[in-house]
């Protein structure tokens, strides 16, 4: 059985919530509302960047969440295009899934803010300018070289097809001999053609009368596959295009063949040539792919850090006193966790929860709600859905 697909979840939480002014006291109390059953909760560490008017602030969070759906699809391209190098081995993909040489994993755990890169003094519109554009350098990077990949490998399966198809597809040049061609003649020429194997006694009947001219008893077979046969044949030349038509509408294939003084090493030389380009180019893709994971993962893991800031701001306002924590889970046990802290947590969204007789948690105050979601606030980690606290679900 596969394992559940690994689950991230970002929230923060304002420090007046619990009875204490101290984050690690405070983060704590979040690993007793998320039990080890459900999902491991480590620190999310968030700068306190510069803050400016509210409507930045509100502009702010809009653009951050389009980066950030920006980051998830190159993320999830990066990664099609690891396993696709792997040709569809996701084991062998993984292993090559690392930031800044950690397992992807293990950086998240450890996440903490680049300050060398990103000085945390830039105002917030800035640092989000600065992430986008690298964004979109990764991406062009890792397009540019994986389409460069995938024309080399066209063109090494196409030349592998001529040497490993069949008759009707393959080069002739190692199998035709030309001392059978007529060569050099004013009036005649050689045909090949392609003949399935099981049309062979229709050909033979008839491939004398099929067009004007062809030169009788002529047709000679020079090779034989698992499906087809092939057969020189002569024509006078002037009536050689007719005779290819005809062999088409009888299903047999006619073939293009030109005899080249060296033309068998020249084929192989081209083969080994491009042979050796694909080996170069998937090595070079590799490397550069699993940079554009590393940079990409890193540079959505700075974006989710700075939206749980904004968010956290628009929400809690000022002073900055916030608890930001990052739970590891899977993908069976989120809406657990998502319980979990409803139950501990929904309060902050004073009104706008409520429960029925069960329990159950009632959105009663649909005004409240609107007018949060039009300034911003309350988006969960899938869709609109409010929460009370910043909350933000990803998978890598």
């Amino acid at each position: 059985m596969a394992p559940t697909p690994a689950k991230y979840v970002l929230l923060s939480l304002p420090l007046s919530t619990f009875d204490t002014g101290d984050k690690e006291e405070a983060l704590e109390s979040v690993k007793g509302t998320i039990t080890s059953k459900n999902g491991t909760v480590v620190p999310f560490p968030v700068p306190n960047f510069k803050i400016g008017t509210l409507d930045a602030l509100v502009q702010q969070a809009d653009d951050l969440a389009k980066l950030n759906t920006g980051c998830e699809g190159i993320v999830t391209k990066v990664g099609d295009s690891l396993r696709s190098l792997y040709e569809g081995n996701e084991e062998k993909a993984s292993e090559q899934k690392n930031v800044n040489d950690k397992p992807t994993d293990q950086y998240l755990r450890t996440f903490s803010w680049n300050k060398v890169r990103y000085r945390a003094d830039k105002p917030v519109g800035e640092l989000i300018d600065i992430l986008q554009k690298e964004l979109s350098t990764i991406d062009g990077d890792v397009k540019g070289k994986f389409n460069q990949y995938n024309q080399v490998k066209t063109n090494l399966a196409s030349l592998q097809r001529k040497q490993t198809g069949n008759l009707a597809t393959k080069s002739l040049t190692p199998i035709v001999n030309p001392s059978l061609l007529v060569q050099d003649s004013e009036y005649l020429e050689t045909h090949l053609v392609a003949v399935p194997t099981n049309l062979k006694k229709d050909y033979l009947k008839s491939y004398e009368t099929i067009a004007p001219m062809v030169v009788p008893r002529s047709s000679i077979q020079v090779a034989q596959d698992e499906e087809f046969i092939l057969f020189a044949v002569t024509t006078f030349k002037k009536h050689g295009a007719e005779f290819q038509q005809k062999c088409r509408e009888q299903k047999w294939t006619p073939r293009q063949y030109k005899y080249v003084e060296g033309g068998r090493e020249e084929e192989q030389k081209e083969l080994d040539r491009v042979t050796r380009e694909e080996k170069k180019v998937w090595g070079e893709a590799l490397r550069l792919t699993r940079t554009g994971w590393s940079e990409s993962v890193m540079i959505w893991a700075h974006v989710m850090a700075l939206r749980v800031f904004v968010e956290s701001v628009l929400r809690y306002g000022l002073p900055l006193e916030f608890v930001s924590a990052l739970v590891l889970t899977n993908t069976k046990l989120a809406k657990e966790v998502k319980s979990a802290l409803d139950s501990s947590y929904s309060y902050l969204g004073g009104n706008a929860f409520g429960r029925d007789k069960r329990g159950r948690i009632t959105k009663d105050d649909a005004a409240l709600t609107s007018e949060m979601a039009a300034a911003g606030l309350g988006h969960g980690g899938e869709g609109n859905e409010y929460t009370a606290y910043v909350y933000y679900e990803f998978e890598l």
